[in-house]
């Protein structure tokens, strides 16, 4: 394939990039901005296979089936058996890929043979390409194991709090710099031996990725979807700063999508936690903790109520609000909650959800269940959207969520979570929250909500209490 075709090939990629982002932004067209971009990404790989920078070469097409087939294979299987509640393990172990393979190809260009016709200062600027790809790569390397090992439990969820850490931070930091300024003056390539700049290269990506495992084991629980997000926009960086060094302009396109559209999601997900970007990255919410303040300790009665009576409640609100959390990603049980959505409705009834930006450990988490569930997307509302309409809502049921309902966020100025907008369900008429415990959510605060004088508490595993509460309204 010519270099014009492989071009306009790029040009149409590029476009249908666009269009899956677009597409994604919303519930009802998020099936054909994957179709776009999934379209996409295969017209990417075949005009990159058929492209000149192949060859014609059997060897070389046999090398890409080697790479391509296995992938695609081991992608499918783990897609494919993936739980909707290890979500987010997955999406930040794909990450982790990304930024290992810039690191990858960061240490190939350069220990490959120079680009013949290279200026002076073309060279210096793929150096610096080089550099900063490394750089980026390994932090995202490490940051997405992180990440991964909090999200999937076998990392505490609570920040690590060392003294100094952000001059420790600056230090290493300021070391990369130094390192840098070391590698752009010892040469490039390999002409015989080991290149010069090697040795402050490995240095660089072994500090990088301790900077990668200190900025998001510093950062709390409750943070991690925006974690997540976060290493999505470091994953796009890292993959354009390897088309600048492929010199791919597709490559170069697609990661800047894919890192300033996780910029962008990071930047509205610290909004709607009151929460500033560089606050969450250098620190998040439990920070002091996880507890609230001595004279905020909760006070009160916790009131149990039983399956009976809140079908029974069910029965008797004329309007409903459900706000879903964690809780019932992991119970699964979005599907029986359905059901009850439809016969609630079917009686008339004014049932709605409430969506927190950040509920769930991935953004968009509890809006994928409920649409996995053939939920209407028209009464999937946002937190902002929905949040002046609880006092004069009937019945609001929380369903395995904590801390996006915590009162403390607006009434203790002491709490780690003090100023995040919270789901506001204890102005509701009656609440009932179901939870398997009285346990406190994943930022570890307590929560004064489960002993307001309205609220009750529905104890159980979300799915077998939904399938009996179905049960009762279907007799």
């Amino acid at each position: 394939m010519p270099d014009s075709l492989v071009t306009v090939a790029y040009i149409a990629a590029s476009a249908l990039f666009i269009l899956s982002l677009s597409g994604l932004s919303n519930q009802e067209t998020a099936r054909r901005g994957n179709l776009y971009g999934i379209i996409g990404m295969v017209l990417a790989l075949v005009a990159t296979a058929a492209g000149p920078a192949m060859g014609t070469s059997a060897a070389s097409f046999g090398m890409l089936a080697g790479a391509v087939v296995p992938g695609a294979l081991i992608g499918a299987v783990l897609a494919s058996r993936v739980a909707m509640t290890s979500m987010p393990e997955l999406v930040a172990v794909l990450h982790s890929f990304v930024g290992l393979a810039a690191v990858l190809v960061g240490f190939g260009s350069y220990m490959g043979p120079q680009t013949p016709g290279m200026s002076a200062l073309e060279l210096k600027i793929h150096e610096v390409e080089i550099f900063v790809g490394v750089f980026i790569g390994a932090i995202t390397f490490t940051g997405s194991v992180v990440a991964f090992g909090k999200l999937r439990g076998s990392i505490s969820g609570k920040p690590l709090m060392l003294p100094a850490r952000h001059l420790l931070n600056l230090g290493m930091l300021g070391g990369c710099v130094v390192l840098g300024w070391q590698f752009m003056g010892a040469g490039h390539g390999a002409t015989g031996g080991v290149p010069g700049g090697l040795t402050p290269l490995l240095i660089m990506t072994a500090v990088a990725s301790v900077i990668g495992v200190h900025l998001v084991a510093a950062i709390g629980g409750a943070d991690m979807p925006v974690v997540v997000s976060m290493l999505n926009s470091y994953s796009g960086w890292a993959a354009s700063a390897a088309g600048f060094m492929l010199s791919n302009d597709l490559l170069i396109i697609t990661g800047a999508l894919v890192g300033s559209s996780g910029a962008i999601l990071s930047y509205i997900m610290c909004r709607a936690m009151n929460r500033s970007f560089i606050s969450v990255i250098l620190g998040g919410f439990g920070t002091e903790g996880g507890s609230t303040s001595s004279a905020q300790k909760p006070q009160g009665e916790v009131k149990a109520t039983s399956v009976d009576e809140t079908v029974e409640a069910l029965r008797e609100a004329g309007s409903v609000v459900i706000i879903p959390g964690y809780g019932m990603a992991v119970a699964q049980a979005q599907h029986s909650l359905s059901e009850v959505i439809k016969i609630l409705r079917s009686k008339g009834k004014n049932v709605r959800f409430a969506i927190h930006p950040v509920a769930g450990r991935l953004p968009g988490h509890m809006n994928v269940l409920l649409a996995e569930a053939n939920v209407p997307y028209d009464i999937v509302l946002e937190m902002d959207e929905i949040n002046a309409d609880f006092p004069d809502t009937d019945f609001s049921w929380v369903i395995g969520a904590n801390d996006i309902v915590n009162p403390s966020a607006q009434d203790d100025p002491a709490s780690p979570i003090a100023g995040m907008p919270v789901l506001e369900c204890w102005k509701a008429g009656r609440c009932v929250v179901m939870k398997r415990s009285m346990a406190s959510g994943y930022a570890g605060v307590d929560n004064p909500l489960f002993y307001k004088p309205n609220t009750e508490m529905l104890f159980g595993d979300a799915k077998k209490v939904i399938d009996e509460i179905l049960g009762k309204l279907r007799g």
